[in-house]
């Protein structure tokens, strides 16, 4: 039975994007204790609206707190969530900065007048979106329609 030894400062590697910026293993590893060093790892990933997301507005109206709005949408163009009352799954076709979704299904439950508004509101946001934006940085993703309007804000989950 062989024995492994616990990692070290200097078993961790340094990613590209901290080696490229000119910070060293030292100042990385710095950085990294301070939390920061997930940032600058993710600045190394290129935006895309692939993931897990939690809507924070919905058309500039904010959201109800107690409702979880959420959108996962997979490589393979696959897409799933909660509209706040019902679960919904579908397609999603993203082609560069162009969003289009649907048809989507949902289950048809019945909820309290304000959840079924945002739910209303959501979907119809969904159906509307025609592009995204994603700030990894800050972890978030908007989808706007055609004339770039934000119809929906994310956070990552």
């Amino acid at each position: 039975m062989t024995r492994s030894r616990p990692m070290t400062p200097t078993d961790t590697p340094v990613p590209a994007t901290a080696a490229a910026a000119g910070l060293g293993r030292r100042a990385f590893m710095a950085l990294a204790g301070m939390g920061l060093g997930a940032t600058i790892a993710r600045a190394e990933e290129a935006p895309s609206p692939v993931g897990r997301w939690l809507a924070e507005d919905i058309g500039g109206n904010g959201v109800l707190d107690r409702l979880q709005t959420t959108l996962e949408l997979t490589a393979e163009g696959r897409v799933s969530g909660s509209s706040g009352c019902n679960r919904y799954t579908g397609e999603a076709k993203v082609d560069g900065k162009a969003i289009q979704f649907g048809p989507l299904a949902s289950t048809r439950m019945s909820c309290s007048p304000g959840a079924m508004d945002q739910e209303t509101k959501f979907l119809a946001a969904l159906e509307a979106a025609r592009g995204w934006q994603a700030d990894m940085g800050r972890r978030t993703l908007t989808l706007t329609d055609g004339a770039g309007k934000a119809l929906v804000l994310f956070s990552a989950l």
